[in-house]
């Protein structure tokens, strides 16, 4: 007989649509949300991939509000988010890494969601041909379409829904709504679909990586340096080995790992960056939200990421995120020290 069970495919369509079944007051408007995310992440993913055979590398010759230089190809898609995003219909703003200000939509073409999106992250390393990818937050305006944008400004406890899509030697799309269920879809370009094929990813509470850019050690203050010291240089008495280090460079492809695999993953603040790197809207938020959906945890160091609320919308912190146990080393470490960025230390 027929093994029905090998064709019974788990679409990221299906799933989204399984996921509104079971909540009955659900609308369906987070669902058509979500196709116009899959709408992005499979345009992006093709122009990835043929980046350099249409010249899509390289400088646009601009620079973003963070001041850095655009590529082309970074430019290409967020105009192609944008478009996508606002032809859902159920979005009233957007904030996007790479626009200065908050794109307000349309008045006839709003919804009762706000997103924020980084469309090309790590896109300083596709000329190498490294791993990128998008990463993405979905918040729900209290008062709808009709929402004022102090509405944006708004802890990330309140995030609905948050992903990543990672474009590399296979294109993968992490997802939570939230129900401490992470799930992962990797693209079958023979179908044009988004396949389950990692469900329910949950984080080892302790792994063996440690991802951060040793780089910047020099300027660390002194929580982060011991933290660091006691994983590359654990005690004797503590019966553990030392952690490896892995770092790429793209947020989205070191946090994926993370997630996979355990360990931990840090951009934390030093003297050159007393606020952090990365921002807080479109990318700490997001991957803090998934790594809890996932069993771990993320912090500044001092505070939960998720319990930040953000001035202005392309505001930065430091974070590290990783497994529950590992994290809790992390605070430990900054609750016991005399950390000179907190002005206790000169």
């Amino acid at each position: 007989m027929t093994d029905h069970h090998k064709t019974n495919i788990m679409t990221l369509t299906r799933y989204v649509l399984e996921q509104q079944r079971d909540h009955p007051d659900a609308t369906g408007d987070l669902t058509i949300a979500m196709n116009g995310v899959q709408v992005g992440c499979k345009f992006v993913e093709t122009c990835v991939r043929k980046a350099r055979l249409v010249n899509l590398v390289g400088l646009a010759g601009n620079t973003n509000v963070q001041g850095e230089d655009q590529k082309k190809l970074d430019v290409l898609s967020n105009e192609m988010f944008v478009n996508a995003l606002m032809a859902s219909g159920k979005f009233s703003f957007m904030v996007s890494e790479e626009v200065d200000d908050i794109v307000v939509v349309p008045e006839e073409l709003r919804g009762k969601y706000c997103i924020t999106f980084d469309p090309l992250d790590g896109s300083s390393n596709i000329d190498a041909g490294v791993n990128v990818g998008t990463i993405f937050g979905i918040w729900r305006l209290p008062s709808g379409p009709k929402a004022t944008v102090d509405e944006i400004l708004v802890p990330g406890s309140e995030i609905v829904a948050g992903g990543y899509c990672m474009y590399g030697s296979s294109c993968n799309l992490v997802l939570t709504f939230g129900n401490n269920r992470v799930e992962g879809f990797t693209l079958d370009p023979a179908l044009g679909e988004f396949i389950l094929t990692h469900p329910n990813i949950r984080i080892p509470p302790r792994g063996k990586i440690y991802s951060v850019n040793e780089g910047n050690s020099l300027y660390w203050d002194d929580a982060t340096k011991a933290y660091f010291d006691s994983i590359k240089f654990p005690s004797p008495e503590s019966g553990r080995k030392p952690y490896s280090a892995r770092y790429i460079g793209s947020m989205v492809a070191d946090v994926h790992r993370t997630l996979l695999y355990g360990g931990v993953f840090a951009y934390p603040s030093d003297r050159k960056s007393r606020s952090g790197k990365l921002r807080i809207l479109y990318e700490s938020f997001p991957m803090a939200f998934i790594t809890e959906q996932a069993g771990g945890k993320a912090t500044t160091g001092t505070e939960r990421v998720l319990d930040l609320v953000p001035k202005h919308i392309h505001d930065r912190c430091p974070i590290f995120l990783g497994g529950a146990d590992d994290i809790a080393d992390v605070e430990a470490a900054f609750s016991s020290s005399n950390n000179w960025l907190n002005g206790t230390q000169k």
